[in-house]
């Protein structure tokens, strides 16, 4: 098929549809106590003790349980009287801030607040759990004050003889956060072929209360030769996909930001020699900035000008151009104690040819049917018509296969997958 015949710019479409049915078997059933079966003796002693559903991944359940042992644990979020989420973000310095949220139920209901905790990049594993442990100890006092067991409580205020205010710390870097990374180096050799492939950058991050800047450069490298019984020579092809991600963004209040955006992308797979673009945006936010852990609803639009060199000439006999676009995206990010939503859209057309655009839409959400049970979906749906870089002339099926060039594409496709995981598995939403 030759790209010259082509009437109308292609487009492409694909949709991915998934239903989970999540059965859930907590690793971690010690100590835990499920509604009818929680022995008279624990009833006895600890009666008027509140249910806890813990919502943290990377936490220790173990050490929890072992170091709180003066409430109940249980595996559902339904029975829970209070509802725990623990997520963590990364902070300017390059530690984590982790954020407690508290939530009440039953007896506690509106009973909600969060406490935050900031660990440094130097902290041990064991002073991560003791920080841990101490802010649930907290979370757990206000609600356990308000039954009979808080007689039992007493609040301790630790004198370090220190000077209570708090010394302004001098930081060398200026907030400036470095990170190299390897994401994948991988080498397959065959007796006929041999494939590699490698991704490779780093992420420069400065956040504070006000800014938050971007530099990202990074490098894909990837070689596949091959040697056919029917040719002398072997099929080469090599694949080359550079760039740089930055951007500066600025707090304007709680629910409003602005900022700048640039790329440079360089792809011979793709026939793009250097693409270059720039796009100030602003953003919006349906919930305040400091809850964005736990749910997050935003819109954020981007006008953008781009500089576009190819390395062959186009089906529209272009070399080189300038193109304006503009580009609409919305994110939802709910995590709550009925189950999690994760999904977003995005849109982006250029503006001297309305037709051609490319719309992209992702969901995921999972909801807790009852004990031990929770009902997922996944969406995936994309419809691309504006390939403006593909190459003059004919592509051939090796070129192709081997990545070395593209053909306009017209397809929709669609799936239904079950998939089992394990209910007590949180995500969380960043």
């Amino acid at each position: 098929m030759s790209p010259k015949t082509v009437g109308a710019l292609p487009y492409r479409g694909f949709f991915i549809l998934s239903i989970q049915l999540l059965i859930g078997f907590n690793h971690l059933l010690a100590q835990e106590i499920k509604g009818d079966t929680i022995p008279n003796t624990v009833l006895s002693a600890q009666v008027n003790a509140p249910f806890v559903y813990i919502d943290c991944q990377d936490c220790d359940h173990n050490f929890i349980r072992t170091e709180l042992s003066f409430v109940h644990y249980v595996r559902d979020p339904e029975m829970a009287d209070i509802h725990v989420f623990v997520t963590t973000q990364e902070t300017a310095g390059g530690g984590r801030e982790y954020q407690f949220s508290f939530i009440g139920r039953r007896a506690f209901a509106g009973t909600d607040y969060t406490l935050k905790h900031y660990v440094g990049q130097n902290a041990t594993e064991s002073e991560n759990r003791n920080a841990i442990i101490g802010f649930l100890n907290m979370g757990y006092a206000s609600f356990i004050l308000q039954t009979p067991l808080g007689a039992r409580f007493s609040i301790e205020y630790k004198r370090d003889g220190r000077d209570s205010v708090v010394p302004e710390i001098n930081d060398p870097w200026n907030y400036w956060v470095f990170q190299a990374y390897v994401g994948s180096v991988q080498l397959e050799m065959e007796s006929n072929q041999t494939k590699f492939n490698s991704r490779w950058g780093l992420y420069a991050d400065r956040v504070t209360e006000d800014w938050k800047f971007r530099l990202r450069p990074y490098f894909n490298y990837g070689l596949v030769n091959i040697q056919a019984e029917d040719r002398d020579d072997p099929v080469v092809s090599i694949q080359r996909r550079h760039g740089f991600d930055s951007y500066a963004i600025k707090s304007l209040n709680d629910h409003w930001s602005a900022g700048l955006f640039g790329t440079y992308l360089t792809n011979n797979g793709q026939n793009l020699h250097h693409n270059i673009v720039i796009s100030p945006g602003i953003e919006y936010s349906l919930f305040p900035y400091k809850v964005a852990t736990r749910k997050a609803i935003t819109f954020t639009y981007q006008l953008g000008y781009g500089y576009h060199d190819y390395y062959e000439e186009t089906i529209y006999g272009k070399i080189k151009e300038n193109l304006f676009d503009h580009q609409f995206k919305g994110v939802v990010n709910i995590l709550q104690p009925w189950g999690n939503i994760e999904t977003g859209f995005s849109g982006s057309q250029y503006l001297h040819d309305l037709s051609r655009f490319r719309v992209e839409l992702y969901g995921q959400t999972s909801v807790r049917v009852f004990e031990g049970f929770s009902l997922g979906f996944q969406t995936e749906y994309s419809v691309v018509r504006d390939q403006l870089g593909l190459p003059k002339g004919e592509a051939s099926l090796e070129d192709v296969l081997l990545n070395n060039a593209n053909w306009p594409q017209i397809f929709f496709s669609e799936a239904l997958l079950p998939l089992l995981t394990p209910l007590a598995q949180s995500i969380p939403i960043l």
